[in-house]
């Protein structure tokens, strides 16, 4: 069994395009600048962005956080994303999700540009993503590409099970994995809550993505001996042993599937520091104009 580390491998990367910033830079180009905007005091969302813009820091990025209470109105929301939209400067940006209930998410991400999108989100990406168009990909499934291609662990002709089926990482897991591309052409089965008999399908991939929110959920003798395990989920699971009264879990019981597998990533230091990255990575190909020549 070898551990996939993400906390390592998203180091790497970073180092890469901090070498590629730094050249940037010598030959007097733009440096790429990514924003984000956080609405609301949520504990979970502080930390992302918090990643995020260290991260940015790290690779040599230009870096905004615009910050706003809870009690910011929808109206509000859609200016900053339009003022956003039309600043020449920003590369891209991201409004961190969840938003307070009285703000539609559905409506802000349709007014992000999808040349800015750098998450992944919008229909326009996601539909290019679908007929293998360039875009910016969704940053949890492009982490989890990365994995699988820096692993070297071959993906073509493979029987590929993703349990959830949520538009941020199953569906388009699902999508990429499929699609005529390396690393792809797997066989793929997206399996959700209505699923018949879930351990007949899991225990028949042999790689098996796991995005669920259920703590713990996969155990071994859902799995088949030798498969590849991406563990997407990150709960808290109540530990009266632990200084903080928690701990965080996967969606797979990892002490008990480990074992079994060629390859497994941890929670936490799995994918969680990728789908960090993959934006950095998203935000350089928006200021390369990569995905859209204008």
């Amino acid at each position: 069994m070898q551990l996939i580390d993400g906390k390592a491998l998203s180091q790497t990367i970073k180092e890469e395009i901090a070498q590629e910033v730094e050249q940037i830079k010598k030959n007097g180009g733009k440096v790429p600048h990514l924003a984000a905007v956080l609405i609301g005091e949520d504990p979970a969302s502080e930390v992302y962005v918090r990643n995020k813009v260290k991260s940015c820091e790290m690779v040599g990025f230009n870096s905004t956080l615009v910050r706003r209470d809870s009690s910011t109105t929808e109206e509000e929301l859609l200016q900053i994303v339009e003022d956003l939209n039309n600043n020449d400067d920003i590369d891209g940006f991201i409004v961190q999700l969840p938003l307070p209930k009285h703000i539609n998410e559905e409506k802000v991400t349709l007014a992000i540009d999808p040349r800015k999108d750098v998450d992944g989100f919008h229909p326009v990406n996601f539909g290019r993503m679908a007929q293998g168009l360039p875009c910016y990909l969704p940053a949890t499934p492009f982490g989890i590409l990365q994995m699988l291609e820096r692993y070297n662990i071959e993906v073509s002709g493979k029987e590929c099970v993703v349990l959830g089926r949520s538009n941020i990482v199953g569906t388009p897991a699902s999508i990429l994995l499929s699609r005529k591309a390396q690393p792809g052409n797997a066989t793929v089965t997206l399996c959700h809550s209505r699923t018949k008999d879930l351990p007949k399908h899991t225990r028949n991939a042999d790689i098996l993505i796991v995005s669920l929110g259920i703590p713990e959920f996969v155990t071994a003798d859902m799995v088949k001996e030798g498969a590849v395990v991406i563990d997407v989920g990150i709960n808290r699971v109540e530990d009266a042993s632990r200084k903080r009264g928690y701990r965080l879990a996967g969606d797979v019981k990892f002490d008990e599937v480990a074992p079994k597998c060629s390859y497994i990533t941890p929670v936490p230091g799995g994918v969680g520091p990728m789908t960090v990255t993959s934006l950095i990575m998203n935000t350089l190909k928006s200021s390369k104009k990569e995905v859209y020549s204008s």
